[in-house]
């Protein structure tokens, strides 16, 4: 197998990364893998559901990051991998993996991966999606509530909290380590062609 080609994609909450990777996955098929750092949170069958709702889950150690380097390493192997399954309901890890098999890229996407160095290391193209934070909040508004069954109070409680500090703490800062900021994600087409080919670039090498 030729070499894996592991691009970041970070940026905050509600940024526009899933559509930049929902792009670039319809782009290159099968030639894709995506890993979210989100599958990664850690476990935490010790503690009640409302205990694990009370935690801060926009912490780097709210993250198992050890196990994705390790599976990223094992994928670049060409080894396939059983990657966690989480649970924004019940704010836990499932019983259940996925199976991923080795691919040609792999596009790891999360607010918090170029904060961790190893990992931002085992990046060949990091990408930081920079967006305006009254649409981020807004976004993530719609999401969790639509999407993840929360209630709206609960939602910007949280974001109040947690989510603004740890952005400004941790994600903010990490952008200093992209190679590429894109504007509006997925949603910029032209950032998003000049992606397209620096893969294709890389794929042909």
């Amino acid at each position: 197998m030729k070499d894996t080609i592991i691009i970041g994609i970070a940026g905050g909450t509600g940024s526009g990364k899933t559509t930049l990777v929902k792009k670039l996955t319809e782009q290159f098929g099968e030639k894709v893998v995506t890993l979210c750092h989100d599958y990664y949170y850690r476990a935490h069958d010790e503690l009640s559901l409302e205990e694990r709702a009370r935690l801060n889950y926009d912490h780097p150690n709210a993250f198992d990051t050890d196990m994705l380097i390790q599976h990223l390493n094992l994928l670049k192997k060409d080894e396939c991998i059983e990657r966690p399954v989480y649970s924004f309901v019940s704010h836990n890890r499932m019983e259940e993996t996925v199976n991923v098999q080795p691919s040609r890229v792999i596009i790891v996407e999360g607010i918090l991966i170029f904060e961790n160095k190893e990992l931002r290391d085992a990046f060949d193209i990091k990408v930081f999606v920079d967006t305006d934070s009254d649409v981020r909040i807004i976004r993530r508004l719609l999401r969790d509530v639509k999407e993840r069954g929360r209630c709206l109070d609960a939602v910007i409680d949280q974001y109040l909290t947690t989510v603004k500090i740890m952005h400004e703490e941790f994600v903010e800062p990490s952008k200093k380590y992209a190679d590429i900021i894109i504007p509006e994600g997925g949603y910029n087409k032209v950032a998003l062609s000049m992606l397209i080919d620096k893969i294709n670039a890389l794929l042909s090498e």
